[in-house]
């Protein structure tokens, strides 16, 4: 079977910036990896790169088996779900829920094209589906933050995808939403149906066990790639983040600050 992503030599460039060097990176089928980062690491860059938004500049890049350049971006695309907060820029605030979750089987942002009850009733299943239930019939702008990206969550698994991106899903999130947040997502996998899941992340008590291997991503290179248990632990992160760290472990989430 096709690695679900593969990156050969990857580079990128802006503006004589160079924003990505050398990524090799593999992907298998029934993976779920979590990208850790700090700001201007590119990981937002290597995200929009795997949705086929931008181009590498140097090396070859396979997504869900299909090679850019040989493929059809658009119609790869609605395989990929996509969640992050900034899609909240673009969405229309005053379109009801139901609107924006149904939009997703499509891939668009707004519905253009022509679209059954059935699609209809299968948008209200997929909200109740994540537990989203509530929020049936209700506008956009009236929803708190983590309604909100539950909303994008039920909108990205509308067009059933093979890979679903979740890109820092908590952030802006107080406490209490972050946790129901995350129980939905560790729910997601546990779907018979469940989608590969490919999430990125600043902070560790985020990544759920699901998440069983790790990209450390360091000035636009990979630092370190792995296992959840080769990487998760305070020799590997102590190194990665170029400071003694303490990390502390609580039922499932292990949390990490400097000593």
């Amino acid at each position: 079977m096709n690695n679900l992503l593969n990156f050969e030599d990857v580079s990128y460039e802006r503006a004589d910036k160079q924003i990505l060097t050398d990524i090799n990176w593999k992907v298998a089928a029934k993976e779920n990896w979590a990208i850790l980062g700090l700001n201007g690491a590119g990981k937002t860059t290597l995200l929009k790169m795997i949705h086929g938004d931008i181009w590498p500049t140097t090396g070859k890049i396979s997504v869900l088996g299909h090679k850019f350049g040989e493929t059809n971006i658009p119609a790869l695309q609605r395989k990929i779900g996509w969640v992050s907060t900034a899609l909240q820029d673009v969405i229309n605030v005053g379109d009801k829920v139901d609107d924006i979750v149904l939009s997703g089987k499509f891939a668009s942002i707004g519905i253009y094209q022509e679209f059954t009850q059935a699609d209809v009733a299968e948008a209200k299943q997929m909200l109740i589906r994540v537990g989203g239930e509530k929020l049936i019939g209700k506008t956009y702008r009236v929803l708190s933050q983590g309604e909100r990206q539950l909303v994008l969550i039920a909108r990205a698994l509308m067009a059933k995808p093979e890979l679903l991106i979740l890109d820092e899903p908590c952030n802006g999130l107080d406490l209490l939403a972050r946790e129901k947040l995350l129980q939905r997502i560790a729910m997601i996998n546990d779907l018979p149906d469940s989608p590969a899941m490919l999430m990125v992340s600043h902070h560790t008590e985020e990544l759920l066990p699901c998440f069983d291997h790790l990209l450390l991503l360091k000035q636009g290179q990979i630092y370190q790639k792995g296992t959840r248990k080769d990487l998760l632990n305070e020799g590997a992160l102590s190194d990665f983040y170029g400071t003694p760290v303490t990390m502390i472990k609580h039922k499932e989430k292990v949390i990490v600050y400097p000593k």
